[in-house]
């Protein structure tokens, strides 16, 4: 296994994963390069979320790892990742794209919770259609949480390019399983990574429209935004005494699992929502916006609730919070759809299809005709080598 570290952070998953057994070859990429990196972006075609990550020495250890003919595939993360699949050469690659991120910069140029996100949103948007576009001709396949993430990549595909596949996310359902607790009167929480602009969204959207309605019945509910980094906008919010925001905390399992109802309301977003999958794994009650619920698959009213709009999550979960019996049968049928569809052992079995699938078409061709990219010199600039 070959990474980009960029971080301290980053750099201890890859200690974590060598104390597991995997072998781990780290490129470092100093922050100096990669804001160098995206000041040159802004003369150039990269997205920025590409041109953060260039690394010519990641390139170059990518092509000498696969010289010696011991990887029969290559999975590439990301659109950070994405550049990397032209180094692959002959090697038959699958680019995990997890989202399409032009469309969630479309949601973000309409919906952004701030004129900076918007703005950054409008510069990068044509460049990420265009590489997102490009990349896929570099890959055998393309991966995405949601179909609808994979039909809008689908839209920006040129001929050639490598079939869209929405493999699904998953959650680990033996970490994140029932615990015997009591919940928390009246306690509503949200969860996820705070410094994520759309999570910001989220959280003043519960805060200012949709805790203020559930508030006029239910005075005593309180709200509890749990995740990293929350920006100073969200942590003004727990100005109010009815609101708590926790910033980063070391086990995210006890707040979901005392809550009374989890909330993922989604002003915009694209791919599956982890933190609706996450509470409903530990059988609490999920109330979300409907796009969040088309994208699980799940069945309204049996496995979570849905509302539109602040009205309608306010309603979503005054009823979770005013009829208990539903609120414990909304929790076991959320746990259980969450066992059958979105469990990683599940996904992990597609994904190992999806791999043989590759390895034999690659197999089937002629010598010649299996590199999935030539190297010109214009493509490997492009791409990042």
């Amino acid at each position: 296994m070959l990474a980009l570290a960029s971080s301290a952070e980053e750099a201890g998953e890859a200690e974590r994963l060598r104390a597991r057994g995997v072998d781990v070859t780290t490129v470092p990429l100093p922050r100096r390069q990669s804001l160098a990196n995206c000041a040159r972006a802004v003369f150039t075609g990269w997205p920025l979320q590409a041109a953060f990550t260039r690394s010519p020495a990641m390139w170059r250890t990518v092509e000498q790892a696969l010289v010696g003919g011991h990887y029969t595939l290559v999975h590439v993360e990301h659109l950070r990742g994405a550049g990397y699949g032209p180094a692959c050469g002959n090697v038959p690659a699958v680019w995990d794209a997890v989202d399409c991120i032009s469309l969630l910069l479309e949601r973000t140029l309409a919906h952004g919770p701030g004129l900076k996100y918007r703005l950054a949103a409008a510069m990068d948007l044509a460049r990420t259609r265009a590489y997102e576009a490009a990349a896929q001709g570099w890959y055998w396949r393309v991966l995405t949480t949601s179909h609808e993430d994979a039909e809008a990549l689908r839209r920006l595909a040129p001929a050639g390019g490598g079939p869209v596949v929405a493999l699904g996310h998953g959650v680990d359902t033996t970490y994140f399983s029932p615990w015997d607790l009591p919940r928390d009167g009246f306690t509503v929480v949200f969860t996820g990574k705070m410094s994520y602009h759309a999570n910001v969204a989220s959280a003043l959207d519960l805060a200012h429209g949709v805790m203020p309605i559930v508030w006029q019945r239910h005075p005593e509910a309180r709200l509890r935004i749990v995740g990293k980094d929350p920006p100073p906008a969200v942590q003004r919010l727990a100005e109010d005494p009815r609101i708590q925001v926790t910033g980063t905390v070391p086990d995210l399992r006890p707040h979901l699992a005392q809550a009374t109802v989890a909330v993922c309301p989604l002003r915009y977003g694209v791919g599956i929502q982890a933190k609706a999958l996450e509470a409903m794994a530990m059988a609490t009650p999920v109330v979300a916006s409907p796009q969040v619920a088309r994208a699980l698959g799940a069945r309204v009213g049996q496995a979570l609730l849905t509302g539109e709009g602040a009205a309608g999550l306010a309603q979503g979960i005054q009823t979770v919070l005013e009829r208990p019996g539903l609120a414990a049968a909304l929790g076991y049928q959320g746990r259980r759809h969450v066992e059958a569809h979105h469990d990683w052992r599940i996904l992990a079995a597609r994904l190992e299809a999806i791999y043989g699938e590759v390895i034999g078409e690659w197999m089937e061709r002629p010598a010649r005709q299996r590199s999935r990219a030539r190297l010109q010199p214009e493509l490997r600039a492009w791409a990042g080598g």
